[in-house]
């Protein structure tokens, strides 16, 4: 914009101006130097020119004022700078470290974990590149002209920024030209992470997560903003064009109830566990409201055993023990979560900031032989009960068994009958094909797979093939995505994010959006790269926003699905115990 003079004039400029839409909002790591807090002007330029709104964030360790902050933005930009202290990452220092700044390394260590923890798309430049990789768990170079035994380039240019000093080769292959100006890199690429720009003498120059919005890059593209180069504008593009995803996911996940269906924190549970902390585990109430998540179902796990009178009064016992292990959570914590037995709980614990546990049971051994105990557990709020784990019980079969009853046995028709009278949703996972599809004609009411995949996708027999979920989807229940890699992946330690995507997918390319889920079995060794916890669930939507998903069925597969099918059960029993 031009200078405009006189005074009034600038000021009518302002008072008639019109937002029309909110740019998202880039947070820059602040240089800290001789008692000052500022960054170049070209970081901001650049950062405006995408369509961004910068914000300085000033070198500080008061974690008040930076998770305040971090909460409010779309995106991270780290900015360049000087040496990092090697003391962080357990080294001392060699003699060609160069000045550092302790106190900026601490700061912006906190910054980008914060940030991380959130799944901000987030943007290094030099510094901030070599800070990114050991945010993520690499390492680092603190004088390559010392540490590295190859034949090196000239990485620190005399010449203006804007100017060119050597060449890096791209992942895809091609060459593109960079200016320099480091002696430390990084060495041993962070986990999950991938080169993405290599010098000619093998010194890493960009990395990116395989599926989060993370990359950085060694050279300083922001140099080349006065020269409008194409490179430069295509980086900064792509954190402005990710930043936009993830504003839209976060007002979206604020918006509407958010569930995971399925996990297994409370096998956790110790005597002095508290989910109120982040004291290990995939779920617990701190990385829930990170990742914005509203709701999970917490399962009583019971592994199979023999099925002899005392073997299945312990199974009973150790059901009821686990749920009230998850009770006695909401006594610890309060004034932040509730325990929900019904979808009006659900809403009421959205309206006061809580996050709402459900409860269920996983593997019907533990109901035994004797109906009552499905009338106990459901006076403790267990919404669903998985029919079987892996192995047959007195129920039904299961996918991993020996065909004892050829699907259901007569005990289990019972106890799926006696289930639609409580209102417990009746859960397949596990179960076998034909214990499936008994299920489904004994059941009065839509059934539901707590955490199961896509057999069409990867072979594994506790999937779902397309008929079976034809068939579920028919009769109004829903398949909720389970992130174990096994079951998404049949090259398990390949398995990402971006595969259960497809499988979410496919399911609705096959039904429609109206009969899936996520149920994410976290704590019962559900984790692929780029979804590890319940703070990660986020990236979900994030990639569906970029599939092209309507919010609306993004709603329903946050839970809105499940939810439809837990009110249609639970409308034939309107007496239940209040939280």
């Amino acid at each position: 914009m031009a200078f405009t003079f006189p005074l009034e004039e600038l000021f009518k400029q302002a008072d008639s101006f019109l937002l029309k839409k909110e740019p998202v909002l880039i947070g820059i790591s602040a240089n800290h130097k001789d008692g000052l807090n500022c960054v170049a002007d070209t970081y901001i330029r650049s950062i405006i020119k995408v369509g961004g709104a910068p914000v300085i964030i000033p070198s500080t360790s008061d974690l008040r004022v930076l998770t305040h902050i971090v909460n409010q933005l779309d995106g991270l930009l780290m900015s360049g700078g000087g040496d990092i202290n090697p003391l962080f990452l357990h080294e001392e220092p060699l003699p060609g470290l160069q000045d550092v700044d302790t106190w900026r390394d601490q700061s912006e260590l906190l910054l980008l974990r914060l940030a991380a923890n959130r799944q901000l798309p987030i943007m290094g430049i030099c510094r901030g590149h070599q800070l990114v990789n050991i945010a993520f768990g690499g390492s680092l170079y603190q004088d390559i002209y010392s540490q590295c035994e190859q034949k090196l380039l000239k990485h620190s240019q005399k010449m203006p920024r804007e100017e060119v000093s050597h060449s890096v080769t791209l992942e895809d292959g091609n060459t593109v030209y960079v200016n320099s100006f480091h002696h430390q890199a990084v060495k041993d690429i962070a986990p999950d992470f991938v080169e993405m720009a290599i010098a000619p003498d093998g010194i890493n120059e960009g990395i990116r997560h395989q599926e989060k919005p993370v990359f950085s890059v060694q050279w300083h593209p922001e140099a080349f903003n006065p020269n409008e180069d194409e490179m430069t504008y295509s980086l900064f593009s792509y954190l402005i064009n990710k930043a936009r995803y993830f504003h839209q996911a976060k007002e979206l996940h604020r918006k509407y109830v958010t569930l995971d269906s399925h996990t297994d924190t409370p096998m956790l549970f110790p005597g002095s566990f508290n989910i109120g902390k982040k004291e290990g585990g995939k779920v617990n109430l701190p990385l829930m409201e990170e990742g914005l998540i509203d709701a999970t179902v917490m399962v009583a796990y019971i592994p199979q055993k023999e099925r002899d009178e005392q073997s299945l009064r312990q199974a009973t016992n150790y059901a009821l023990e686990r749920l009230s292990e998850i009770h006695r959570q909401k006594e610890l914590n309060d004034k932040r979560m509730r325990i929900a037995y019904t979808y009006s709980d659900v809403m009421q614990a959205k309206k006061h900031g809580e996050r709402a546990i459900l409860l269920g049971v996983e593997n019907g051994y533990a109901i035994g032989k004797d109906l009552v105990n499905l009338v106990r557990f459901k006076e403790m709020g267990v919404c669903y009960i998985t029919l079987c784990h892996n192995g047959d019980n007195d129920i039904c079969d299961s996918a991993k068994g020996n065909k004892e009853w050829n699907g259901l046995s007569p005990f289990g028709r019972d106890v799926i009958h006696e289930m639609n009278r409580l209102g417990i949703m009746v859960d397949v996972s596990h179960a076998s094909e034909k214990s499936f599809y008994d299920a489904l004609e004994y059941s009065q009411y839509p059934i539901i797979a707590s955490h199961s995949s896509v057999r069409a996708l990867c072979n594994h027999p506790r999937n779902l093939t397309d008929m079976q979920i034809r068939d579920l989807a028919s009769m109004g229940g829903v398949v909720q995505i389970c992130l174990y890699k096994g079951f998404i992946n049949e090259e398990e330690e390949k398995a990402s994010l971006s595969d259960a995507i497809n499988h979410i997918d496919h399911i609705v390319q096959l039904v429609g959006p109206d009969h899936v889920g996520i149920g994410s079995d976290f704590d019962g060794d559900g984790e692929l790269i780029g979804c590890r916890a319940s703070n990660e669930l986020l990236n979900i939507t994030m990639k569906l926003l970029e599939l092209g998903y309507a919010e609306s069925d993004i709603r329903k597969i946050w839970g809105g699905n499940f939810f439809r099918v837990m009110r249609e059960v639970q409308s034939v029993n309107s007496n239940r115990i209040k939280s």
